[in-house]
């Protein structure tokens, strides 16, 4: 487990070193076009490129399922039984719908490798390839949570150094 929380430590430094970068490029940006009186086109390409890693290594490596956009209103109204065969029927379709993508999610992203970016001629492939990282991912991540809800597991259990929602406020756990 300490491994896990050192390895979820760095994803989350690679986050924000994502953002910091993002940060300092839109201040370039911005002293460039209002102080030297021109535009540096490479930092609008590089901005978009950070912010489409950022929000999908963000959603692979540091949030947690809980922390993701759902529909829980009938999921909270149910005790813990209908809770788990709720929380199990979610994995799977997440893992389903995931790996029933995969081919055309690698088709796209090889099919990108022939295009480049407009100004740093990045190939587009490696621009979205992050979304390939998402997807795998999440199809990992669900399959232990099926797993570890197929043995009896809290489909509320919450790991180690995440935050936990105890009593309507978040709680850091150590």
């Amino acid at each position: 487990m300490t491994l896990l929380l050192w390895l979820r430590a760095r994803a989350e430094n690679v986050a924000v070193g994502m953002l910091a970068a993002i940060f300092v490029t839109f201040l370039l940006q911005i002293f460039a076009r209002y102080v030297l009186t021109f535009s540096i086109g490479w930092t609008q390409e590089l901005i978009t490129t950070l912010w489409l890693w950022l929000v999908f290594w963000a959603g692979a490596f540091c949030l947690d399922d809980r922390d993701h956009i759902k529909f829980d209103s009938l999921y909270l109204a149910v005790g813990p039984g209908k809770r788990r065969v709720f929380a199990i029927l979610s994995a799977v379709a997440v893992v389903g719908g995931f790996l029933y993508s995969a081919p055309d999610t690698w088709s796209f992203i090889s099919f990108y490798m022939i295009q480049r970016s407009a100004v740093m001629e990045i190939p587009l492939g490696y621009v979205f390839s992050i979304f390939g990282v998402f997807l795998a991912m999440m199809v990992i991540r669900y399959t232990i949570r099926a797993i570890a809800l197929l043995r009896g597991g809290s489909p509320d259990a919450v790991l180690p150094g995440h935050d936990a929602l105890i009593e309507g406020e978040e709680v850091h756990l150590p």
